[in-house]
């Protein structure tokens, strides 16, 4: 017998908490977070970067963006810093060609500067590996004495590291995240990561070999475009749609008792994770261990990766297979606050999230993308369906069935459905688009040369669209992925910003090959929706806008900066 789910919350309801504990947690979630220095968890400053705040209440420009844009569609790709793909673009405030050894040179866990780096803990490709008849698997004893500073990634040879590669993956977790920032440093990334040496590699990019390249010199590349939480995945997905983490009530008195962080202090806001008695003194001996798993903060919060109440997810209800188990301790409970979708929703805008991958994944055919087999084929990471947590969006719902829709597999229009939406000219007037997982640029299990075509060739799908003329397109990422990057984050709230992270504006009306040095996070696409479409802010927009005011930055833009409406 199926199970009967609850009635979906409208979305006025979802706005507020269910009881007075909730209502006083939500009160914390603009409270500054804690910067942490890399030699013992001490506070310091994180310093704000400079840049133009965007176009402000011009009737003008409203009546533009009302005019000329009826498309948004966002492309959500994955973990990639900027300085990994884009550290040498022409024109950044802060290329890494002008750096200063103080602002490269990294820290090792007391403190003190690391002599060279340590190697690349278990292998820059650690899968054997071909591409045009030549094997590749570099262990990590083939690059060693790395100086302490970023590099190009590169074979044992010299030869730099071919894009088709699937590297290794790199930690990328809340608390890990604040330690490697270490208050806008930005020296604790090898210290606090588990990757060695690999933090620090850049790719070597450009016109030639990088399609995202040759469309940041057609349109506009964002430089100063933080990823709007701390952390990983899981957690920026749930910021893209709803500016704030999952909340697990009660969850010292469930199963997910074991996934919540144990902290020094009693600070239940604090972001100094208790060490493992055996973790290692230096990063040259490895990677740090901590003494829990730290998926919920003391007072609930999931800020690392956590499953879905529903299909697709980690585990099945014996019950229902429409459900996750609940007695999973990796397994949040249904969500109950607003969504960007529920405010365009509110306003009569139509909408979809496009998933890669999800009906195989429905079907049971999806692989998911761990790292306990290669190669990967069409892939799909359940956490990153961020609406797939809410009850508004549970199983048998009608806005589940309208808004939440299979993507399709590959970048053909015959197998993918949002570029066969786009080919028809069938776009809802707000998409968003996730790449199936070895098509998304993750470390471990894509490679950017995989996803840098796909994105392109979305793009020339939009292109030659009979949408093109009246579209805008933000590509960018979730997160880092663990990568370094230089830029200190604004300061903001408990949440973030954190890493800054690359992003594109693409439209006829996009500034031509210009670079944007606006301060952004990823609430700024929600910023741009709500001006576009005329809706109200989520809780967490407002208050990570208030937030950075507090602290002396501006609030981040709302993306108008990056258009021009005289050259469409």
């Amino acid at each position: 017998m199926t199970e009967k789910l609850p009635p979906a919350p409208t979305a006025a309801a979802d706005d507020a908490p269910a009881d007075p504990a909730r209502r006083r947690l939500l009160g914390g979630i603009a409270l500054a977070g804690a910067a942490l220095a890399v030699g013992g968890c001490q506070s310091s400053d994180r310093g704000g970067s400079t840049g133009a705040t965007s176009a402000a209440g011009s009737s003008a420009l409203d009546a533009a963006l009302r005019e000329h844009i009826k498309h948004v569609v966002v492309i959500y790709a994955e973990n990639r810093s900027f300085n990994n793909l884009f550290g040498g673009f022409p024109g950044l405030a802060q290329p890494l060609s002008a750096l200063k050894p103080e602002q490269f040179q990294q820290l090792d866990r007391d403190g003190k500067p690391l002599a060279t780096l340590p190697p690349i803990w278990h292998g820059l490709v650690p899968h054997k590996q071909t591409l045009d008849g030549r094997d590749y698997q570099i262990a990590e004893d083939a690059i060693r004495d790395i100086a302490n500073a970023p590099f190009a990634l590169h074979t044992p040879e010299g030869e730099p590291l071919p894009h088709a590669l699937v590297t290794r993956d790199l930690i990328h977790s809340f608390y890990n995240n604040q330690l490697q920032i270490n208050g806008g440093k930005n020296n604790g990334f090898v210290a606090w990561g588990d990757s060695g040496a690999l933090v620090m590699g850049h790719y070597a990019t450009g016109a030639d070999n990088f399609a995202l390249w040759r469309l940041a010199q057609q349109f506009t590349l964002c430089d100063n475009f933080f990823m709007g939480a701390f952390g990983g995945s899981f957690l920026n997905h749930q910021y893209l749609v709803a500016a704030q983490p999952p909340f697990f009530p009660d969850a010292d008195k469930t199963p997910a008792q074991f996934q919540i962080t144990q902290l020094e202090g009693d600070d239940p806001t604090g972001t100094c994770p208790k060490l493992a008695d055996d973790s290692p003194a230096s990063a040259m001996q490895g990677r740090p261990k901590f003494a829990s798993r730290m998926a919920l903060t003391p007072d609930f919060w999931a800020v690392n990766t956590m499953g879905p109440p529903y299909a697709p997810a980690f585990t099945k209800d014996p019950k229902n297979p429409a459900l996750a188990d609940p007695a999973d301790p990796s397994t949040l409970p249904p969500q109950l606050h607003a969504s960007i979708g529920d405010r365009l929703s509110a306003a009569k805008v139509d909408w979809a999230w496009y998933g890669g991958g999800w009906q195989l994944a429905l079907d049971g055919k999806g692989v998911r993308g761990s790292h306990d087999s290669f190669p990967y084929g069409p892939n799909f990471q359940e956490h990153h369906q961020p609406l797939n947590y809410f009850r508004a969006f549970a199983p048998g719902t009608p806005a589940r069935a309208q808004h939440l829709r299979d993507g399709g597999t590959g970048s053909e229009a015959a197998t993918n459905h949002f570029i066969a939406d786009i080919a028809n000219g069938t776009l809802p007037a707000v998409a968003f688009y996730k790449p199936q997982g070895d098509l998304n640029m993750h470390a471990g299990y894509s490679d950017i040369a995989a996803g840098d075509a796909h994105i392109a060739a979305v793009i020339d799908a939009l292109q030659k669209s009979p949408l093109w003329s009246q579209t805008l397109v933000v590509i960018t990422v979730d997160e880092n992925g663990g990568w370094w990057d230089h830029v200190a984050p604004p300061k903001g709230d408990r949440w973030g910003p954190g890493t800054r992270i690359p992003a594109l504006v693409i439209s006829p009306y996009a500034k031509k090959g210009h670079v944007d040095h606006t301060i952004y996070d990823t609430g700024s696409i929600q910023r741009f929706l709500n001006r576009r479409f005329g809706l109200e802010p989520l809780p967490g927009i407002a208050m990570r806008d208030k937030a950075m005011m507090a602290a002396g930055g501006p609030a981040p833009g709302d993306l108008t900066a990056a258009l021009d409406f005289g050259r469409g």
